[in-house]
């Protein structure tokens, strides 16, 4: 197998200067990002390297344990960034947000990993946490969209909602057009990408698994795997997030509880 071309320190330092070319730009036209772009470039490589350095350990310890434990730090972080990303109130939505995660994560890697892929040791790490990544860290954009469209909607177009409330049969009636639309936009940009993918773009997974030396026919068949895994792990976290918030941000009259968006009210 060919080994893969490192990139030196002095190499990585020279393809920061590419940023050069965006930031001039935003200068030019005075676009008030170049703060927030630097700081997010900060943050991503000091991140990133301090992954490469425990997940070298993880990596060697090759541990159930420490492997699980690692994922449920992923899992919370992921729940916990999309309830500030939306401004949801987390004393309603951690508990949801956790189990969406958890219960899809549960779900994808217990069949790929252990029925397509059949590997002896379903937890090990050079499988096992970077497609739990890929799985929380595109859930975590989708349910984004999803879930503010969603709590928007409802708060936006109460006396739509309370029309359908006192028409249905049930409260789930009354949601499901919310619900609908929500999951629409949620997936809508992940249909697209499909839809395109190996056409205009060549996905990252697969460019990772060509570039480290495995034949463009492997990296396909992961490619495609790990796609559908992505996509079905997004979607079971987008409606277990909304259906388990569900019972926690309505009250008993099937109204929408005081206090469900940080620092306001729900109505």
């Amino acid at each position: 197998m060919k080994q893969i071309t490192d990139i030196d320190l002095i190499d990585l330092i020279l393809g920061f200067s590419i940023m050069i070319i965006p930031v001039l730009l935003l200068l030019y036209y005075k676009i008030k990002l170049v703060k927030s772009i630097l700081l997010a470039i900060v943050r991503m490589s000091l991140q990133l390297s301090l992954v490469a350095v425990y997940l070298e350990w993880i990596f060697e310890q090759n541990n159930a344990w420490i492997n699980s434990l690692w994922v449920f730090v992923m899992i919370v972080v992921g729940a916990s960034a999309s309830i500030k990303r939306i401004g949801l109130n987390w004393r309603f939505f951690i508990l949801p947000m956790f189990l969406s995660s958890f219960i899809s994560v549960l779900i994808i890697d217990t069949f790929f990993l252990g029925f397509v892929i059949r590997l002896d040791y379903v937890f090990d790490a050079r499988y096992f946490i970077p497609i739990t990544g890929m799985i929380i860290g595109n859930s975590l954009n989708h349910n984004i969209v999803g879930l503010t469209a969603y709590f928007k909607g409802l708060s936006e177009k109460s006396d739509l909602y309370f029309f359908l409330l006192t028409n249905a049969s049930d409260s789930k009636m009354a949601l499901r057009p919310y619900i609908s639309e929500s999951v629409k936009r949620g997936l809508n940009p992940m249909i697209a990408m499909m839809t395109v993918m190996g056409l205009i773009s060549l996905p990252g997974m697969m460019t990772g698994q060509i570039l480290g030396g495995s034949s463009p026919t492997v990296a396909i068949k992961y490619q495609i795997m790990i796609m559908l895994a992505i996509f079905t792990g997004c979607t079971i976290n987008l409606f277990l997030g909304i259906l388990l918030s569900n019972r926690f941000v309505f009250d008993g009259y099937g109204r929408l509880k005081e206090g469900i968006f940080k620092g306001g009210n729900s109505q």
